[in-house]
C-alpha cells in the first residue's frame, strides 16, 4: 500500500466517524429534552458538516469546496445568532419582562 491509498482509507473512516456523529447529534437534537440542548446540536451539526466539507476538500483535492465550507460557516452561525435572538426574546416574555 502506498501513502497516497493510506491516506485515503483514513480520510473516509474519517468522514464515516462524522456522519454517524452527525446521525446520533440530530437525534439529540430531536430528543431535546431544552430548546438551548437543541440549538448547541444544531450548531454541533453544523460544525461537523464544515468539517466533512473540509476533508472532501482534501480528499477530492477541489479547492471549490473550500469556498462552499467557509459560506457554509457563515450561514451556519448567523442561523445559530438569528435562532438563540429568537429564542432569548421568547423567554423574556414568558418571564413576563
Amino acid at each position: 500500500m502506498s501513502v497516497a491509498e493510506v491516506k485515503e482509507i483514513f480520510l473516509i473512516a474519517v468522514l464515516l466517524c462524522l456522519a454517524a456523529l452527525v446521525i446520533l447529534s440530530f437525534i439529540r437534537a430531536v430528543r431535546g429534552p431544552l430548546i438551548a440542548d437543541r440549538i448547541v446540536q444544531v450548531n454541533v451539526i453544523g460544525t461537523l458538516t464544515i468539517v466533512m466539507l473540509a476533508i472532501l476538500t482534501v480528499l477530492l483535492d477541489e479547492g471549490w469546496l473550500t469556498d462552499v465550507a467557509l459560506v457554509y460557516a457563515m450561514l451556519s452561525f448567523i442561523s445559530v445568532v438569528v435562532v438563540t435572538k429568537i429564542y432569548i426574546g421568547v423567554y423574556r416574555e414568558k418571564q413576563g419582562r
